[in-house]
């Protein structure tokens, strides 16, 4: 307990300071970091798509693919406070593979509401197998940050308690 306390191996466990009525189960997410870390990657993508130069040329549209995946974690995040990141990454992926297998098919309906920008912005257009790649990239770099920066409210997860 004293070397947790003073930076030791597992300084950032919260069961290195017992707080009455705190249990693991009731870590969760700090859902106003998520909602800006959301809000943020939308602007980002948003801009990705307008400013094409913001990125290199040679990635294409692709960081605009990782971008929303990643806005898809913080969603889930957002959606999930009590999971684990492992979880919330396995929703992100399902979801951003969900809509690009959706792709494949095109019936006049749905092409109808993929014209409209926010359709096109949701549903995208057309299947790309590249896709599912920077998808699976912006999901890791959710999970990545989320770990990092010690906000993956799961039992054992070095939790920092800021």
């Amino acid at each position: 307990m004293v070397d947790q306390a003073i930076g030791g191996q597992h300084s950032f466990v919260y069961s290195s300071f017992p707080t009455p009525g705190f249990t693991e189960a009731m870590k969760r997410r700090n859902l106003g970091i998520h909602a800006c870390a959301c809000l943020a990657v939308i602007a980002l993508g948003l801009a990705s798509r307008r400013f094409p130069g913001l990125f290199p040329a040679a990635l294409g549209k692709y960081p605009g693919d990782a971008l929303w995946a990643l806005m898809m974690f913080f969603c889930w995040g957002i959606l999930l406070p009590r999971a684990s990141t492992a979880k919330v990454a396995c929703a992100a992926l399902a979801t951003a593979y969900a809509v690009e297998i959706s792709q494949l098919y095109q019936a006049p309906w749905i092409n109808a509401v993929r014209s409209t920008t926010l359709g096109h912005l949701v549903l995208g257009s057309a299947f790309h197998w590249l896709d599912l790649l920077a998808y699976a990239i912006g999901v890791s770099a959710g999970a990545f940050v989320e770990r990092l920066f010690g906000l993956d409210p799961s039992p054992g997860s070095n939790r920092r308690a800021w």
